[in-house]
Order: C-alpha cells, then structure tokens, then sequence
C-alpha cells in the first residue's frame, strides 16, 4: 500500500475544513482531482474515509484514525525538510517548541538560552499557544515539544514539572486592594483592569475564569508585556493579574503591591510534555535532558 503526500495533506486539508471543495482550494486542486484522490484513498484502504453530506463531510471512524496518522507524517516530513535544510546555513536540527505566556516570558528564557549556547547546530523554534491549544497540538503531533498548564493536558501526553506558576493581583501602593494580603478575584470585578492583548495565551485564560465566574472585567488599557502593565498599575490606572514571579520582580522597582488570589485556578503547575519523549528525535531528546535538569 502506497501513499502519496499530496493526498495526505489534501485529506488533512478537507478534514479541516469539513469540506472537500474548501480542501481542493486550500491544497491549491481542483475540485474534480481532489475528489478522486480522496476516492482512490478510501479504495486502496478499503474503508470509508469520509461521511458526505449536503452541509459538507465528517471523518467517520476510520478517517479519523488515518487524519491522526497524516498529521504525524506530514510533520515528520516537514521535521526532515528543515533539519536538511539546516545543513546549508550551518543549523543542522530544530525542534518545534510550543509555550504559553508564562512559559514564553518568566519560566523558559535562561533554560532555553543555556541549550541554545551549548548547542550551537540546534535551533527552535517556539509558538506561544494556550495550553489546551498545546495539548490538541502534541496530541496530533503537530509539535515536538510543549510547555502548559499540567491541568490541560490529557492523561495520553507524557509530561514531567518544571515549574509552578501562581497568578497574582497587583495594584498600586495607593490602590483599593493595597492593604490586603489576598482576596478572591471576584472581588476585583469593579475594578479598573490593565492586561495583556486580548489573544495572548494567558490573557485568554484569565478571561476564561472570568466568564464562568459571571464577571466581564473593564480594561483601561492592554499591553503585550508585564513590565509595562506593571507600570500603568503603578500610575494607579488600574489592576492587573500577572505571574508572582513578574510582580516580585517589578515590584522591588515600582510602587505595587501583590495581593495573592485565593482562587485555585490561579495557582498552576507547569509541565514540559510531549506525544512520546522515548520517539522524539535526537535533538529534541537532548533539549528534554536539558530541561530536565533546569527543572525547579
């Protein structure tokens, strides 16, 4: 049984976009060969793929199963073309590294600068993403390597910890809640916030929590970094909710003040995971290792 790549990726494309005419576009076929490529997939396996329909197509079972299996080739395929590629301009391997904003911005620079200098014909390349986002990535084999909230992963994914990761609210010095040592973050709801932009990974958590809990938080302003939100509370503009690892930084220079948040949700334990770390390839491996060993 033979498979061809384009085929792969045109039934990854349709199972995507629950369309074999919006598959066709996206894999740049016409609509009449991409029916029949999808045709001579389901006759070589001898199974149904696909489950037509007027409002489009859903993967049966087995079309399920062969999308899982295409991600991981196609990703594979993508992993061989660029470690080759390496080779002229004296990278020879990369890992595909997907963070969220703790990770991205307190937990993983100094570990990752620390492989990067020992590790000089090794690149990454790293997404920040949500961790449920970084789970359905790992899990399709669209990543080597994931750094989340352990509480989004599925049993499925291996993971080991890292770190620990508690959100805390700081306001200024002559703020509502300055006084105070922790509170709920229910009661902050009248409060003017200052955040991150709105699709930031840790901000689309935050706002998450905020839903379920009924609350719809007004922001003064958003900010892509803690080190400027953390100076627009310090104006007294309004409050903000940043990782305790930034607000004890910021706050030995600025005039804030930490309030912990007894919500639990707020205190995350972060994990470095992976589909499989026994399969992954020899430079991944070696950034787990390092990982490992920069581990808290």
């Amino acid at each position: 049984m033979r498979f061809d790549l384009v085929d792969l990726q045109l039934f990854i494309a349709v199972a995507d976009q629950r369309s074999i005419t919006r598959g066709a576009e996206r894999s740049h076929l016409a609509l009449a060969s991409a029916s029949a490529r999808i045709k001579g997939l389901e006759d070589a396996l001898g199974v149904a793929l696909l489950k037509r329909g007027r409002r489009g197509v859903e993967l049966t079972a087995a079309g399920e199963s062969l999308l899982d299996h295409a991600r991981l080739v196609i990703h594979q395929v993508e992993a061989m073309r660029g470690d080759l590629a390496g080779f002229a301009s004296g990278v020879r391997a990369s890992v595909h590294f997907l963070a969220n904003t703790s990770g991205l911005s307190e937990h993983l620079p100094k570990a990752l600068a620390g492989f990067l200098r020992d590790h000089r014909d090794v690149a990454i390349d790293i997404e920040e993403r949500e961790s449920t986002d970084i789970a359905a990535a790992i899990t399709a084999g669209a990543a080597d390597l994931g750094f989340a909230a352990e509480h989004a992963l599925p049993d499925h994914i291996e993971r080991f910890p890292f770190s620990e990761d508690r959100l805390t609210l700081v306001t200024s010095r002559r703020g509502p809640f300055a006084g105070r040592r922790q509170i709920d973050f229910q009661e902050a709801g009248s409060c003017d916030f200052v955040g991150l932009t709105s699709a930031t990974a840790l901000q689309v958590h935050i706002s998450k929590h905020a839903a379920r809990l009924g609350m719809r938080p007004h922001f003064r302003a958003r900010l892509r970094d803690f080190d400027a939100i953390c100076q627009m509370v310090a104006a007294d503009v309004g409050v903000a909710l940043v990782p305790e690892a930034a607000a004890r930084r910021y706050a030995k220079t600025m005039p804030i003040a930490m309030v912990r948040l007894r919500d639990p949700w707020a205190n995350r334990k972060l994990v470095i995971c992976a589909r499989s770390f026994r399969t992954l390839a020899r430079p991944a491996k070696m950034l787990v290792e390092h990982l490992r060993a920069a581990a808290m």
